[in-house]
């Protein structure tokens, strides 16, 4: 039942704001995945970002795309942490877990699962329009799953039309560039410095922002 629940959510509610109220515009989708696992790696500006990845798949994918989300932003309790986990369908992880605890352990289970995990880098949302630094749990998921592709993906337009702090959305449109798909490629250093050097071009590709 629940997963008729989020493929309603994500058919009836979802897409008609990303493609009718946003405007989403989408180049490259040929890069995305049919099935997991794998991974979508994505710069991170907006909430808006997680409903703008979700509308990339098609519906009978929705009980294997998984965003990873901070616990202690979503899960917070009552209907919201509930919705969050059972309609959106989150992941979540432990950002400020101390001592010996894996916080990527969800992560390598949906993996080994066969789910699409949607991860953010960044780890939390910047300012609009602009990428901080990319955190290495990915090169980490990317080592124990060589096999496993990581498709870079840079959203642009979310940061302005519901940027951090903000309740009222603005009307930008939104575009999502798809890069080609990476893989391992022996070492850490060397992943996270091709994911940033991929999600720096797809920034370069990206139309223009303007008024929807």
């Amino acid at each position: 039942m629940l997963i008729l629940l989020r493929r309603f959510f994500l058919i009836c509610v979802i897409r008609p704001i990303a493609y009718l109220v946003i405007g989403f515009d989408v180049r490259g989708s040929a890069s995305l995945p049919r099935y997991g696992p794998a991974i979508i790696a994505a710069n991170h500006n907006s909430h808006v970002d997680t409903l703008l990845l979700l509308s990339l798949f098609p519906s009978h994918l929705l009980a294997r795309i998984r965003p990873v989300a901070a616990s202690d932003h979503f899960m917070t309790g009552g209907f919201a942490g509930w919705f969050y986990l059972h309609w959106v369908g989150i992941l979540p992880v432990n950002r400020r877990s101390k001592g010996r605890e894996d916080v990527l352990a969800g992560c390598r289970e949906a993996l080994v699962a066969g789910d699409i995990l949607l991860i953010f880098p960044e780890g939390t949302r910047g300012e609009p329009e602009q990428m901080g630094a990319l955190k290495t749990g990915i090169a980490r998921l990317a080592e124990a799953f060589p096999d496993c592709p990581v498709v870079p993906v840079y959203l642009q337009g979310a940061g302005r039309v519901l940027p951090r702090g903000a309740v009222i959305p603005v009307p930008f449109v939104c575009s999502a560039v798809i890069g080609d798909p990476m893989r391992w490629n022996g070492g850490r250093a060397a992943f996270m410095t091709g994911l940033r050097d991929a999600l720096d071009a797809l920034k370069g590709d990206a139309p223009p922002l303007r008024w929807l």
